[in-house]
This record gives C-alpha cells, sequence and structure tokens, in this order.
C-alpha cells in the first residue's frame, strides 16, 4: 500500500496560470475564477501530482503525508 496525500491550493496565491491542470489533468481543476481545486483533498500518492505542485509558477500547492502531515511540498528550509 502506498502513501496518501493531502493536496491542497492556496486561493491567495494561485495565479491560475493553469499549469497544474496541463500537468495533472486529473489531478487538479480550475473554476470560473480560474481558481485551481484539487480534484479531491486527499490522494494516493501521484507523480503527476507532485510535478504539477512542482511547476507552479507561485508555488500555491502543498502537499502533505495524510496519515502524519509530514510535507512532501514545498521542500521545507
Amino acid at each position: 500500500m502506498g502513501d496518501r496525500w493531502h493536496v491542497e491550493v492556496d486561493r491567495g496565491v494561485c495565479i491560475g496560470s493553469g499549469m497544474c491542470v496541463n500537468t495533472a489533468p486529473g489531478g487538479f481543476r480550475l473554476d470560473t475564477a480560474r481558481q485551481s481545486h484539487p480534484v479531491s483533498a486527499e490522494s494516493d500518492a501521484n507523480e503527476d501530482v507532485l510535478a504539477a505542485a512542482e511547476g507552479c509558477p507561485v508555488e500555491a500547492i502543498t502537499i502533505t503525508l495524510r496519515d502524519s502531515g509530514e510535507v512532501v511540498f514545498p521542500p521545507e528550509d
């Protein structure tokens, strides 16, 4: 059994570039205000979702391990 992630998008930071939707179309969607949302707040660990978070131009996407809360992305300083 693999890791489960909790995925959040900070709507105050999101600029609606759509890069996350292009990178992980099954993981994110844009609403009518062009704000990104995860399709599901919890998901199995997924390379596309991680790539979307890494490619977000404003780092609005946070991924943590569901069970422990350990940060997967963005990396902690």
